[in-house]
């Protein structure tokens, strides 16, 4: 079995206070791009999961065996080859391991033939990672709580996109950090005007609304600077960083701003992902529908 994992992007990103874990709160619309891995998984004979990929630290590190752990802790599954062909920078806040993980979860379920419930998908990927239960989606949706509190976003908006990785690198957990040090930080409620954009097709009042509290901590100006300056009509940090992305109006602007854009950064061309579905009435809407790539 094959399939994409694709990166995602935070529309908003709105960091709320610390609660008793550990964890923040968060209000977050999440929405995928074409940038993606790609996973291939086989059953073995070995009674262990074995990763082969073109990072070699991954295959030993990675979500991905504690998931496998997890799994056939719980359902007794047999072993598993998986091969894992990374895209997707790592620590750039696009959720690369994060997709890469919950993508595997679902391609598990489907090839154990599982029939694992929402609750039980939910209460895993909750275990693994604040970004990976909305990494099961491959259309926008509405983040709530640790990142478990999910609402899908009904859209047929689509947007073209230029994301820069910076040579900086940004631990998450010091990015949190650095935020709870600061004093009267903003907590706006732009997810509310995203959404609006999206569900209406909007694409000057999503660019008009973007919003990422760990700006407060990531240095980023001179990035957006070039990216609006090469015709971009938005741009935002990609979660805590670093990579920063540039919305743009259609792709032949965007494949030329990538031209001039690569001769100073490392730069990726990519479209907005959203495999639609409709609810099981015929209306618009969705049901809660857990998706494979």
């Amino acid at each position: 079995m094959k399939r994409k994992a694709y990166a995602k992007i935070n529309l908003s990103l709105i960091i709320k206070n610390k609660i008793e874990d550990g964890k923040h709160y968060l209000d977050s619309v999440f929405h995928k791009i074409s940038l993606c891995d790609e996973i291939e998984i086989e059953g073995n004979d070995l009674d262990k999961c074995i990763i082969s990929c073109n990072i070699k630290e991954l295959e030993s590190d990675n979500l991905i065996l504690k998931a496998y752990d997890m799994l056939k802790e719980e359902y007794e599954i047999p072993g598993v080859d998986v091969k894992l062909f990374k895209r997707i920078p790592m620590q750039a806040g696009l959720g690369g391991g994060s997709t890469d993980v919950a993508t595997f979860i679902l391609m598990v379920n489907q090839y154990f033939d599982l029939k694992m419930t929402f609750e039980e998908l939910n209460k895993l990927g909750k275990s693994l990672g604040s970004d990976v239960v909305p990494c099961y989606y491959d259309y926008p949706v509405l983040g709530e709580g640790t990142g478990n509190i999910i609402t899908p976003i009904v859209s047929n908006l689509d947007f073209n996109l230029v994301v820069i990785k910076p040579e900086l690198e940004c631990n998450t957990g010091l990015m949190y950090k650095k935020l709870d040090e600061l004093k009267n930080r903003e907590i706006p409620d732009n997810s509310n005007q995203v959404i609006k954009a999206l569900e209406d097709n909007n694409l000057d009042l999503l660019v008009n609304n973007l919003f990422n509290s760990f700006e407060d901590v990531v240095d980023c100006k001179e990035i957006k600077k070039d990216l609006i300056d090469s015709g971009a009509l938005g741009t935002l940090l990609c979660g805590s960083g670093s990579c920063v992305f540039g919305i743009y109006k259609d792709k032949e602007v965007a494949l030329k701003a990538s031209k001039i854009l690569e001769k100073k950064y490392l730069t990726f061309v990519c479209e907005s992902v959203n495999n639609k579905w409709k609810n099981s009435e015929g209306k618009k809407g969705y049901d809660i529908i857990i998706t494979v790539g």
